[in-house]
């Protein structure tokens, strides 16, 4: 792979790092230890450190060898997930329970291997602010340090995401402008009939079966409601309901997700699961209560910058291996955030084709494209900062 030299020359290193990390998984808004591990590192590169946003958020500030008033900010998330880890190998959890099972242990060093040779080299002009974000798994993290200020205290032109993705090859990257991750929301439904003995139902109103009908009539909202060439997702994932053999309960809970990239898809999913969860209680002498929970918006690229980072991936893998045929997933993602602030782009780096994806109690992260990652990030830099621009 055409990488950066000097950035070869610590790969080993980096792969430490990362199987450090991997084997030290923190989850939301507690990446104490691996906050003081990354701002060690910055420091230990001479790079400018700030502490506190949304409380283990990590920025390191570095200015280039020549003046200039431009900055744009590199992201890299660094939280860990809630999964029992099967993997065997020595780098592995220590922490029962928790893992880095979507890669942002990779993420993080591949930062901060480009953070190392940019702080080497400085071969830029103006202000390059690194972004080492907490809790990107479903507790909006971005959202905490937007909120809290980020681009007041750092103020960017544009902002830089990456994302490794399982399936596609080490050696390419996949680039999309416009929506590339889905908006993701969660719900919850509470029915309440009216309990009874499971040998009596006719003196209950079961909102077992209640349930079950809305289950089934949610699925009408994608097939049925919305239009065909959009995009949009409604999956239950959760059906709690009863506690003994014998008893019809008097509630049962349904919990779920809904993905969209448009704003009127999403606000007509909300509307139909209100009215689809309202109508079939009345229908059968229940209510229902619903909690519609508005999380993650979609990350939207917008075009300059998107065409920006292709033409930088293009000098570091060639054009052949810069990909603009994925489609958009229906995962969600937080840069969402950082995206309605700033312009910017979010892009997918190869973890390779035959690896587990991510969130699977076997994923591991692909030590092998660390300095590949590395030298796209510092390549962006040094292109966009370019001296001449300053």
């Amino acid at each position: 792979m055409p990488i950066i030299n000097r950035i070869a020359d610590f790969h080993p290193e980096l792969t430490t790092w990362r199987r450090d990390l991997h084997a030290h998984p923190e989850t939301a808004f507690e990446e104490h230890r691996t906050a003081d591990f990354v701002a060690g590192r910055l420091a230990e590169f001479g790079i400018e450190v700030h502490r506190g946003l949304a409380g283990t958020g990590v920025v390191g500030t570095l200015k280039g060898s020549a003046p200039g008033h431009r900055a744009i900010a590199l992201r890299a998330d660094m939280d860990a997930l809630h999964i029992h880890e099967k993997n065997g190998f020595e780098h592995a959890s220590q922490t029962k329970g928790k893992m880095h099972a979507c890669g942002h242990d990779g993420h993080t060093t591949m930062l901060l291997g480009a953070a190392r040779y940019l702080a080497e080299t400085r071969n830029f002009a103006g202000t390059v602010h690194f972004i080492f974000q907490p809790a990107e798994e479903n507790e909006g993290g971005g959202r905490v340090m937007v909120e809290e200020g980020l681009f007041e205290k750092f103020p960017v032109e544009g902002v830089y995401g990456m994302h490794n993705w399982p399936g596609l090859a080490a050696g390419q990257f996949a680039v999309r402008p416009g929506p590339i991750m889905a908006g993701s929301d969660s719900w919850e439904i509470i029915v309440t009939g009216k309990g009874a003995h499971g040998a009596m139902p006719h003196l209950g109103v079961d909102p077992i079966v209640v349930a079950s009908q809305i289950v089934t009539a949610l699925q009408t909202i994608v097939s049925r409601n919305n239009h065909p060439l959009e995009n949009a997702v409604v999956s239950v994932t959760q059906f709690h309901g009863g506690d003994t053999w014998n008893v019809i309960p008097q509630e049962v809970m349904l919990r779920g997700t809904a993905r969209y990239f448009r704003p009127h898809v999403q606000d007509m999913i909300e509307e139909r699961m209100k009215a689809i969860a309202g109508s079939v209680c009345a229908a059968y002498g229940a209510s229902a209560a619903v909690k519609y929970m508005r999380r993650y918006p979609p990350v939207v690229n917008s075009a300059a910058e998107t065409e920006l980072a292709a033409g930088v991936l293009a000098g570091v893998v060639g054009e052949d291996n810069v990909r603009r045929d994925l489609l958009p997933s229906m995962g969600g993602e937080d840069f969402a955030f950082l995206l309605l602030k700033k312009p910017g782009t979010y892009i997918w780096i190869g973890n390779g084709e035959n690896r587990e994806a991510v969130h699977h109690p076997s994923y591991d992260f692909n030590d092998e494209i660390l300095p590949l990652g590395a030298s796209y990030w510092a390549r962006l830099v040094e292109q966009v900062l370019a001296k001449t621009a300053g």
